[in-house]
């Protein structure tokens, strides 16, 4: 009769993590797709916040910048399309940053009874939050149908851009979110983060209007170098990418994520403590 023995060891747990995020699949899977179904389990209409949301801002910001403010749109693209192929990827970031920031807190009872890799809460928090932005891309796509808009071949490219945001709202996340269980108060500044990004991205505007004294500051902001890239896969060659400020915003991405994963590996034994 083959028994089963169970070793114990010291670091063990330390020495396997990250092929423990591979054992614990199952794990990422429910708690993301426990996310997705209590997200509109309780709402009127559903899953159409998810349309609804992006399309106002749409209408909003054109109406702002677009008529009011008369800012330029890229090549003469249709300012609506142009809005919306910068609110989209702004909206997975700033949903993403948001979750995953409270999802540590939000799963406290997990957390403070069985070992798993902790990386897998936040991480499954931002994949629920990439559910809104696929169903988003319906009013991306009706749009460019109301405009009779065809995209270049620079359509190829934007798997890279998604992956980026993905990245770029996994880095801040993992870091806020560790912070967040030691220091309760970030829960009431991450608002005031994303609400401050959202004038300070190129979504009502394009990066083009700002000067070039500005143009490496401006840069700074990881989400300019996404944003952009989303704009030049969908407008093609009537957006540019300022190759210079995409860098920039690649590293900063790059730098916050190893900070997220250094800084969150490094408070995760305490989490069960302070949670």
């Amino acid at each position: 009769m083959k028994k089963n023995i169970v070793i114990i060891e010291n670091g063990r747990s330390e020495a396997n993590y990250w092929s423990d995020l591979w054992h614990y699949r199952e794990l990422f899977y429910v708690l993301a797709w426990r996310d997705i179904t209590v997200r509109y389990k309780q709402t009127v209409i559903g899953v159409l916040w998810a349309l609804i949301r992006p399309f106002l801002t749409m209408v909003i910001f054109s109406v702002i910048f677009g008529r009011i403010a008369k800012l330029p749109s890229p090549g003469g693209a249709p300012y609506p399309l142009m809005v919306l192929s910068g609110m989209l990827p702004w909206s997975f970031f700033s949903t993403a940053l948001s979750e995953a920031s409270l999802s540590l807190i939000g799963n406290s009872n997990l957390i403070s009874k069985i070992y798993f890799p902790r990386l897998i809460v936040p991480s499954a928090a931002v994949v629920t939050s990439f559910t809104d932005f696929l169903i988003s891309f319906i009013i991306l796509a009706g749009v460019m149908i109301w405009y009779r808009f065809i995209p270049s071949w620079h359509l190829v490219m934007l798997p890279v851009f998604i992956l980026l945001a993905f990245l770029a709202s996994l880095g801040p996340g993992l870091w806020i979110t560790a912070l967040n269980v030691k220091f309760r108060d970030f829960r009431y500044i991450i608002p005031f983060l994303v609400q401050f990004g959202l004038y300070v991205s190129p979504i009502g505007f394009s990066s083009s209007v700002i000067p070039a004294k500005w143009r490496l500051i401006y840069s700074l902001n990881p989400m300019v170098g996404v944003i952009d890239g989303f704009r030049w896969c969908i407008l093609g060659g009537e957006s540019r990418l300022d190759l210079s400020s995409f860098f920039v915003s690649l590293g900063v991405i790059i730098f916050f994520l190893w900070l997220g994963v250094s800084q969150f590996r490094k408070m995760e034994k305490t989490f069960a403590d302070l949670i």
